[in-house]
């Protein structure tokens, strides 16, 4: 697999020009084309005297949110540089409605990380856990202050499923790269799992290696505590092996590492 068009998320948060630097690397390195999309919704008038003034409203909001989309295109055309093709998405809908349908003509969707308590994106910002269930694609999550993935050191966080096995297949020109890989089960009763997975990144040419990590206190802190340990700058897994429902009610490894992962994450449901 390679990625002919990465789809990189574009609002007008403090961390969206370093995500947007980190694609356009990225799309240096693998020959691609990049696109930027964004999107807002219009507004539904508010307490409207009659028809006109509904009707001027909403002529009021659509030149407002043409002048956030003109301002994040900017901001695109600035942080991608000029050293590769570009293509710029725009509307007013939904900004992940927007994203999802942009996504029928990407390889890799790169979004921005949402920690509770972090800068705000605005209105055009998208939610990971929500794209994750409805994009259909690979989505590469970028913490904030990170314009560049080396990938030197890869973390496959293997859980047998159909979620990992897109994740795997989709970072395949990722792992093909890397220095080294570490594909890690967790507990003990799935360790042959990790075993074969490296087997067949190998006749890849990957660089791989296989373990298993009991966890502690979860599964997810687990995972970002061996990337810590191994250097790791990049993590790929499935994402959502259960209903999103149970993740959010319970907690989950995919609600953790969205919420908490240090580093990339290259997620797949």
């Amino acid at each position: 697999m390679d990625f002919a068009n990465i789809l990189v998320s574009t609002d007008l948060g403090e961390a969206a020009p370093d995500r947007i630097r980190l694609a356009a690397d990225l799309a240096r390195r693998f020959g691609s084309h990049l696109t930027g999309a964004a999107a807002r919704a219009v507004p539904v008038p508010l307490l409207v005297r009659d028809v006109y003034d509904a009707v001027a409203q909403e002529d009021r909001n659509i030149t407002l949110i043409h002048q956030l989309l003109d301002r994040a295109h900017a901001l695109f055309e600035r942080s991608a540089g000029k050293e590769i093709a570009t293509d710029w998405k725009e509307a007013l809908t939904d900004p992940t409605t927007h994203l999802v349908g942009q996504a029928r003509a990407a390889d890799l969707v790169v979004i921005g990380q949402r920690k509770p308590g972090n800068e705000d994106p605005g209105a055009l910002g998208v939610a990971p856990g929500p794209l994750l269930m409805q994009v259909g694609r690979p989505v590469l999550m970028a913490p904030s202050r990170l314009d560049q993935l080396k990938g030197n050191c890869i973390l496959v966080a293997w859980k047998d499923g159909v979620e990992a096995r897109r994740a795997v297949l989709a970072a395949l020109p990722f792992l093909r790269s890397a220095e080294q890989v570490l594909v890690a089960s967790i507990g003990a009763e799935t360790a042959g799992d990790a075993d074969v997975v490296a087997g067949h990144l190998a006749r890849h040419g990957a660089q791989v290696a296989s373990r298993t990590v009991d966890p502690v206190d979860s599964e997810g802190g687990a995972i970002i505590d061996l990337a810590a340990r191994e250097g790791a700058d990049l993590i790929v897994m499935g994402a959502y092996g259960r209903s999103r429902l149970k993740e959010w009610l319970f907690g989950g490894v995919t609600r953790e590492l969205l919420d908490r992962a240090p580093v990339c994450c290259l997620m797949s449901h």
